[in-house]
């Protein structure tokens, strides 16, 4: 269902006359709103707490909901190649499907997005543990990650955009520093969302933050994403073991199931005989993107849907991105409009640094020192082709 829109912002109404006699009347042209928002409620914890929902919508209609809960996404309309809009993101109706069975569907990922081997690492020869709570490992911050917690939302009046604030205390899923973390959500009116990272710590910590939306770019989860085309700018990726752990080996792509260097469908190798393909289901790994300098932004993928002609571009400062194809989607998760999600209904291009990153040392480091600001950025370009 389209929104309602509360607030107009920079609605223009542009009157033009001429001033030769000989014209009869005035021509009154109208000019779209440049930008627009609502605000409303998307129901309470179980303590009450009440949840909002934050709808974007910028001049070319594509329209996204956000709520404070997680900071999760939980709709984005764009149009396919007839102009007809759908929500191309999985998510569920209701705040308690979100609280209670959500696969970190459309979520802020923190304080560590992706795996840590066994929850453990060191800085400085100090040792830190952190919660398990994917088999043996840490995964996306922890029992109570980022995807979890209530973030402070400040609508940006001038712009499409969302302004979202959270304090992770020492010692929160045992990190050490208390972070200030800040993620700007920009929608603009070049048909873009740009993500913006900050971060700082008043202790020695480490940071990786990312955004776990699912795509499905039909516009219709009851379809899986097989048929999607998927490019991405790397020569290498991290091969991982059994649980998924990178083993520490950059591989190359070429004569592989992970060579993505030209549009190549999803489920053309998808299930090949490859070890590493039977380790993750599919696919469930890092590749390592080309150019990075910790800068530069840059178009590292692209997806795209034929029958839609739906298509992203994928620009980052990070030098990995996760591709992981819904392999765990299972059909016990009944979503949007009552659509149970399937396996592979859905998939994810998380921009980050490398899995595990804070035990090894090759990697680039995720390390933030006090007096020093993290800064990450990510930008989705929704296009469409014929």
């Amino acid at each position: 269902m389209r929104f309602t829109f509360l607030f107009l912002i920079n609605t223009v109404i542009m009157l033009s006359s001429s001033c030769k006699k000989e014209k009869a009347a005035e021509e009154v042209q109208e000019i779209k709103p440049t930008h627009s928002f609502a605000i409303s409620s998307f129901g309470a914890m179980p303590d009450g707490k009440p949840v909002t929902l934050y709808t974007l919508r910028n001049r070319t209609g594509i329209e996204m909901g956000v709520i404070n809960y997680g900071g999760i996404i939980v709709s984005l309309q764009t149009r396919d190649k007839d102009g007809k809009f759908a929500d191309v993101v999985l998510g569920f109706d209701s705040l308690s499907s979100y609280i209670k069975s959500n696969p970190y569907f459309g979520a802020l990922i923190g304080r560590y997005g992706n795996r840590i081997a066994k929850g453990k690492f060191k800085i400085d020869g100090t040792a830190y543990k952190l919660p398990v709570n994917n088999g043996e490992n840490h995964l996306h911050g922890g029992l109570q990650g980022f995807d979890k917690v209530f973030w402070n939302i400040e609508v940006q009046p001038d712009s499409a955009s969302l302004k979202l604030t959270y304090t992770s205390i020492d010692g929160e899923e045992g990190y050490p520093g208390t972070v200030q973390s800040e993620v700007m959500y920009r929608l603009t009116d070049t048909d873009e969302l740009v993500i913006e990272y900050k971060a700082t710590s008043d202790k020695k910590t480490i940071i990786n933050l990312t955004q776990h939306t699912y795509f499905n770019l039909t516009g219709n989860p009851q379809q899986d994403i097989l048929s999607h085309q998927l490019r991405i700018e790397s020569g290498e990726y991290l091969p991982v073991d059994k649980s998924l752990i990178p083993t520490g080996e950059l591989r190359p792509v070429i004569n592989t199931p992970f060579d993505f260097n030209t549009f190549t469908g999803i489920g053309e190798r998808i299930n090949n005989s490859d070890e590493q393909l039977k380790a993750g289901g599919g696919y469930d790994h890092c590749w390592i993107l080309r150019d990075y300098d910790g800068k530069t932004l840059r178009k590292v993928a692209e997806l795209y849907e034929p029958t839609t002609g739906r298509a992203i571009e994928v620009s980052t400062t990070e030098p990995g991105i996760q591709f992981y194809s819904g392999n765990f989607l299972d059909g016990t998760l009944t979503g949007k409009g009552g659509v149970v999600y399937q396996q592979r209904t859905g998939l994810c291009l998380e921009t980050q640094h490398y899995p595990d990153s804070p035990n090894r040392p090759a990697f680039p480091s995720v390390v933030l020192n006090p007096g020093e600001t993290y800064k990450s950025t990510t930008s989705y370009r929704f296009l469409v082709r014929p």
